[in-house]
């Protein structure tokens, strides 16, 4: 968990998009709020609770208040997991929401908007308020009630001016154990 000030989400940076006929430009996603799966197909706490949490956000939420997002980000086996792969993958999951492959890092196997966004590994989720701002990173599976907190209370707010969410410890215990404070 980062302990800086609020900032505002990097764009993604993606070399291909399914479930979309045009890329998705975070800018464009303003008013919204933005829940970002970071996934790998081959992990297995994305398989069995992340990405059927994901597809659940996006049924139950209307496009107008949340937007859900897949990202592809592969740091290992690269060599299994190419586009024909997914592809497969998301047909045979079913996953309805647009899916982003993010972009091969520059100088390492860790990929672009992985690296932007300062992530640890897969399964991750990114909550971004409806002004932009990154207001929740985490890594592991987040449970549903905590995150539908989270999502309530990004939703609640419209045009007011951000406020800090718990950071550190806090907010691990909050993902974690469901109680935030």
């Amino acid at each position: 968990m980062s302990e800086g000030p609020l900032t505002r989400a990097p764009q993604l940076s993606t070399q291909t998009w399914y479930n979309t006929n045009v890329p998705v430009d975070l800018l464009e996603l303003r008013g919204k709020v933005v829940v970002i799966y970071a996934f790998q197909m081959l992990c297995p706490a994305c398989v069995s609770h992340s990405l059927p949490q994901a597809k659940s956000l996006h049924q139950y939420f209307t496009a107008d208040d949340v937007c859900v997002l897949g990202l592809h980000s592969v740091f290992e086996h690269h060599d299994v997991m190419t586009n024909e792969a997914l592809a497969a993958f998301i047909s045979e999951y079913r996953l309805g929401f647009p899916i982003a492959v993010d972009a091969p890092g520059e100088n390492g196997p860790i990929p672009q908007t992985m690296q932007r966004y300062e992530l640890q590994g897969t399964p991750s989720v990114l909550l971004i308020d409806r002004q932009g701002y990154l207001r929740v990173k985490a890594l592991g599976h987040v449970a549903d009630l905590p995150l539908g907190h989270w999502i309530g209370r990004l939703l609640s707010t419209t045009h007011e001016a951000p406020s800090e969410p718990p950071k550190g410890d806090a907010l691990q215990a909050c993902l974690v154990n469901g109680r935030c404070n």
